[in-house]
């Protein structure tokens, strides 16, 4: 609740694969229990009753590939990589990076 309550203009989430996710045993029980599907449905009614906009990126949009300061996108990043590092220097916790450039996304889809 303390998301929608602070009345921001706008949420932005990623359309994640997680049927895909599924897939991958080391991720399967950790995404299982995040229940995605759940807190999106949550997320969207909360919006809808505050009157915020919720958008959706898409799920090839490189919001944790691309570094949030110059752009640069590096392909071959592991999810074990937790810290992002751009030769521009940006050095950075790789989910506050995805979260700028989610902040920062210029086409995505609005749900509410």
């Amino acid at each position: 609740d303390q998301v929608v309550k602070t009345k921001p203009r706008y949420i932005t989430i990623e359309d994640l694969n997680v049927k895909g996710m599924m897939k991958n045993r080391h991720l399967s029980k950790a995404v299982a229990q995040q229940c995605f599907y759940t807190f999106q449905t949550w997320l969207l009614a909360k919006c809808k009753e505050y009157g915020i906009e919720l958008r959706q990126v898409d799920r090839f949009y490189p919001s944790s590939k691309s570094c949030s300061c110059c752009g640069q996108k590096k392909v071959d990043l592991k999810l074990s990589d937790r810290t992002y590092k751009c030769d521009c220097g940006n050095e950075i916790d790789r989910d506050l990076n995805a979260s700028i450039n989610l902040l920062q996304a210029k086409e995505y889809t609005i749900l509410t």
